[in-house]
């Protein structure tokens, strides 16, 4: 066999590997999108063309290496994301409407810094509304609450304690009996609460449709729901969250109770004696919520821009 010029070839070879390995050593390692800094719940503030509105979106790993998501616009429900791709902070994803007219997809675009999040949010109408958000708190609590007295909402006589929202209010009390007579203006209470437990009696005509919401960020379903496999926005639930584990309603045109605990982010609801969300986890804003400061005291608000509703024995027991 022969030998010359081996030497040199294997010394050239030699060379560049060592030229290669020197190469990649000195390129730093790719994030691990378990490490991804826009992983986690996020409270958004988006200015809109005439007002600001709240929305709210979450990011979670699926598997090792696919950030998938949720997100609360303005109205509707929780929208799921199958991709959101995140790269040198900047964030992008798009979804397809739900209740919007047209059929262009929503556009996401931000970057994080640190614990804020900023950016644009492209509507399917084309219009482009600016944002700005930070980490959702965990609103965890260290200790049992020790409750206080309990509380009428309603006086029997009048709106006292009450004021109207987003359009021509249809409310009056007749008889101790709160009454939306149509599609109208939302009510919340002027008085603002962090943990409590809630009693209310609700009596909806066929086929109508209202909301509890609590803290003003949270609506607890009221609607005329007859599906015997409940979704989360039936009677009930918590809207676009959490399901009821069964239809306790008992119909159309009868007195339904209520009894809600809040704790943090911890609910549970009892309906008509049957408890069917049993202390779940909120995870953010449903569509409609007053605003996105999940860390504040917030109101009691009732929704009237839906249908006719009636409401009685409205009564609340704060945590001290």
């Amino acid at each position: 066999m022969h030998t010359r010029g081996l030497l040199p070839s294997l010394t050239l070879c030699l060379a560049v590997v060592t030229a290669s390995i020197g190469t990649a050593a000195a390129q730093p390692p790719a994030p691990s999108p378990a490490r991804a800094p826009i992983i986690g719940r996020w409270d958004l503030t988006v200015q809109g063309p005439k007002s600001t509105y709240p929305s709210w979106l979450e990011v979670s790993l699926s598997g090792t290496r696919t950030l998938v998501g949720r997100f609360v616009g303005g109205g509707g429900s929780a929208r799921p994301i199958s991709r959101v791709d995140f790269k040198d902070g900047a964030v992008h994803f798009a979804i397809p409407p739900q209740w919007e007219k047209e059929t262009s997809d929503l556009v996401f675009d931000g970057k994080v810094t640190g614990d804020t999040l900023e950016g644009t949010i492209t509507t399917p109408a084309g219009q482009k509304h600016p944002f700005t958000g930070r980490r959702a708190p965990s609103l965890r609590r260290s200790t049992p609450p020790t409750w206080g007295e309990r509380v009428p909402l309603l006086n029997g006589k009048d709106l006292t304690g009450w004021t109207t929202f987003g359009g021509t209010s249809q409310w009056s009390v007749e008889n101790g009996i709160l009454k939306n007579a149509k599609s109208g203006a939302n009510l919340v209470t002027t008085a603002k609460f962090t943990d409590f437990k809630l009693h209310v009696e609700v009596n909806l005509p066929k086929g109508s449709n209202s909301g509890i919401y609590l803290r003003g960020r949270y609506e607890v379903q009221v609607e005329d729901s007859t599906d015997p496999e409940p979704k989360s926005t039936d009677l009930g639930g918590v809207y676009g969250f959490l399901v009821p584990n069964e239809n306790a309603g008992t119909g159309a045109g009868t007195w339904q109770t209520f009894d809600i605990t809040l704790v943090g982010r911890r609910v549970t609801v009892v309906l008509n004696g049957k408890t069917i969300i049993c202390d779940q986890t909120i995870p953010g804003i449903t569509g409609g919520a007053l605003d996105s400061d999940e860390g504040a005291p917030g109101p009691i608000y009732l929704q009237g821009d839906h249908g006719a509703v009636q409401y009685r024995n409205l009564h609340i027991t704060p945590a001290k």
